[in-house]
């Protein structure tokens, strides 16, 4: 018996399930637009939260792990994260001497310059991602988000 492409069968394990994978599935929608955008500037999207979190630090620097908990996502992997900035020179990190296992980190003028480019794009992109929503179903949006991560989260973490 074939399948018909004009009405798809959902069937789901659970309501859960279903909500579950919308929301991967919006991720998946929204993110190829800022991949669009970043990839235009040889950047990642963690790679550009990084660079928005040093520059509302500015001007002290943060410690590598405190840049790793405040990211958007989990970056199992934040040395080469910070490896590959640092080799564009958007970023600089500082040892300590009296304790050479905290590594400071910085944002550059040029990290600066670039993030100054993408300022207006990266508004333009959330605005075709979500514009086309009410602000109340924004704001609804954004709280029921939060009431899905909060059991998630480090209680500690800047995000709840």
């Amino acid at each position: 018996m074939a399948v018909s492409l004009t009405s798809p069968v959902r069937h789901f394990d659970s309501l859960e399930q279903e909500a579950f994978l919308n929301l991967w599935r919006t991720y998946d929608r929204l993110r190829m637009l800022e991949d669009q955008l970043f990839n235009q500037h040889d950047l990642t999207p963690q790679q550009y939260n990084a660079l928005r979190l040093l520059r509302g630090a500015r001007p002290e620097r943060m410690s590598t792990l405190g840049l790793a908990s405040r990211l958007v996502t989990r970056a199992p992997d934040i040395t080469r994260l910070l490896d590959k900035l640092e080799h564009r020179r958007l970023i600089t990190r500082l040892r300590l001497e009296d304790n050479r296992r905290v590594v400071l980190v910085g944002i550059t003028e040029a990290g600066l310059e670039l993030l100054a480019q993408l300022d207006g794009a990266v508004r333009e992109c959330h605005q075709r991602q979500l514009g086309h929503l009410k602000r109340s179903e924004l704001q609804h949006l954004i709280e029921l988000l939060k009431r899905a991560r909060t059991p998630h989260e480090d209680p500690e973490n800047p995000w709840i």
